[in-house]
């Protein structure tokens, strides 16, 4: 009987993830600057014929280690250079994470349900959906991490899994650190030694397990690195390990994230919508330790606190830098709810659930303030107020839905009402797709002009279009940004910050093409007046398409 509950669980999970990540994943197109860059550099490296040098704008790129881009290959080989292509190695490792966190759920709780709710939370939260469907290293290096300290935990929970379970330790450890780098060893190394630490068990690391996996972790993360190195020295180690390691450490690539509280707010925000769960569930967190058998909570405690240490103290901060603690919270959580439901403390729940509830109808509410205060504007475009009302209907609907399950007292159908809320955000994007693409992708913008001009030159682009104008048009770009900085990670293509740049630059091409953003198109016109004219052929979104040309 405990078996079919457990493989009708892992059925169900599989089913629902599909649906939640790997399904119409491929409507949208590549998005600007991130999921570009990552595609073209698999192209590029296509083009190349490398598998082990990344390339971007033709020349070598090292912001990341090379596993994602072998998957991308992989991907564009099965199923062609598309979206869907590019999306389906981040969705079907969103998959195995939530099945991951089921199974660590069994071995830690021992509990099937609180397994399955924890794999829910984590499978319905905002970020990890956001990230199973776009092209980040972040959700597969996460995976890679969370398996390992599966891996861990399982060779110490069953003490004849202990060779096993640190040798998989170590091979998933090594895993991570060929997709971003040496955080994929210090990561689970930290929570590992600071949870033996506590319990006092170090000597459970110290034998002949532990040479055997150092080996093997060296045997496959090292040759990638030791290969760079030797092809490229000081080029390779200066841009990988100085400026995309320790310079993210030492200054801020997001200055207005650099703030103690940015990534306490992230966590909370980024789980949604189990945020008020997450907050009641870490104050009741001192509770729980106090038991006697809870041995796996400090477990995820020493796991959240390496993660969030790690990357506090870097001045560098992106909400999903610290997504590998997520898979922990979400174990938190499941935990939390079952409690709360089977225990006697159903106010509790009905309180929390109340407050959600008051979240899902904030959205509704919102859209049809913006309505009103911007009906004018909606009104220029004719599909803009029918999606909105579209939207605000789902969500009214959803909201009266989990109101009534909530009335009715359905403790756990509420819950599972309440991991709809993000999926169904996601599968309203096809009603959007056509308002919001032009925003987040200049595809439309170089289809254009492929199709109507004869673009053989370098094409003129802003900063944050660059990556993407590349990708879809397939053309030496170079970038207007006045007055800006280059890129964080150094990208060999012409970058004009000066009047006196953009005029070189022109002067070498009787005509340029252009894909900018409306500062950019206010830069060229108070640049070129009186030496060249400049036509804004079409606007797409907000990228304006102009030809300059010599007078």
């Amino acid at each position: 009987m405990k078996n079919n509950k457990y493989i009708k669980h892992i059925i169900i999970l599989v089913v629902l993830s599909y649906f939640c990540f790997m399904f119409g994943n491929g409507l949208l197109s590549l998005t600007i600057p991130d999921e570009v860059f990552y595609a073209q550099t698999a192209k590029e490296m296509a083009r190349q014929h490398s598998w082990m040098t990344p390339y971007l704008f033709a020349q070598p790129q090292f912001e990341k280690p090379v596993f994602l881009y072998w998957l991308l290959r992989l991907g564009f080989i099965i199923f062609g250079i598309n979206s869907f292509a590019a999306r389906f190695f981040p969705a079907l490792f969103g998959m195995i994470g939530v099945i991951a966190i089921y199974l660590f759920g069994r071995i830690g709780f021992k509990d099937p349900k609180k397994a399955f709710i924890s794999a829910i939370v984590l499978m319905t939260g905002g970020l990890y959906i956001g990230l199973a469907r776009t092209v980040f290293t972040d959700l597969i290096f996460s995976v890679f991490i969370l398996l390992s300290l599966l891996s861990f935990y399982w060779g110490y929970a069953f003490k004849n899994k202990k060779g096993p379970g640190i040798l998989l330790f170590f091979v998933f450890a090594a895993l991570a650190t060929l997709t971003k780098g040496p955080l994929g060893l210090l990561i689970p190394f930290l929570s590992v030694i600071l949870f033996l630490f506590i319990k006092k068990d170090l000597k459970f690391l110290l034998n002949q397990y532990l040479f055997w996996g150092l080996l093997l972790f060296g045997l496959i993360s090292l040759p990638w690195y030791i290969l760079m190195f030797k092809l490229y020295g000081n080029t390779f180690v200066n841009e990988f390990f100085y400026n995309d390691h320790l310079r993210r450490i030492i200054e801020a690539e997001h200055p207005g994230n650099d703030t103690w509280y940015f990534y306490p707010l992230s966590m909370a925000g980024c789980i949604f919508p189990w945020s008020i769960f997450l907050v009641f569930s870490l104050f009741s967190l001192p509770q729980y330790l106090k038991q006697r058998d809870n041995q796996f909570l400090v477990f995820l405690v020493c796991w959240i606190v390496s993660v969030f240490v790690i990357f506090q103290s870097a001045h560098s901060k992106l909400a999903s830098y610290i997504f590998p603690l997520f898979a922990a919270l979400a174990l938190f959580m499941g935990n939390f709810i079952v409690d709360l439901i089977t225990q006697d403390k159903k106010r509790l729940i009905y309180f929390i659930l109340s407050l959600n509830l008051l979240t899902v109808f904030l959205i509704p509410a919102s859209l049809i303030i913006i309505s009103i205060w911007f009906k004018h504007y909606l009104s220029l475009h004719l599909l803009a107020q029918p999606v909105v009302n579209f939207i605000i209907f789902i969500f009214l609907a959803f909201g009266l839905g989990l109101s009534f399950l909530i009335a009715r007292k359905k403790i756990l159908k509420s819950v599972y009402c309440l991991a709809l809320f993000v999926p169904i955000m996601v599968y309203l994007i096809p009603f959007v797709r056509h308002n919001i693409e032009p925003y987040l992708s200049p595809k439309e913008s170089c289809q254009y002009l492929l199709k109507n001009y004869q673009v053989d030159n370098v094409i003129l682009s802003s900063k944050f279009f660059a990556r993407g104008v590349k990708y879809y048009a397939d053309k030496e770009v170079a970038v207007i940004d006045i007055p800006g900085t280059p890129f964080f990670s150094q990208h060999l293509i012409p970058f004009l910050n000066s009047k006196e740049k953009v005029l070189n630059f022109l002067r070498k091409q009787k005509v340029t093409y252009c894909v900018l953003k409306n500062s950019s198109v206010r830069d060229i016109g108070r640049i070129v007046s009186g030496e060249f004219k400049y036509t804004v052929l079409k606007v797409i979104g907000n990228e304006y398409i102009l030809k300059i040309e010599t007078l």
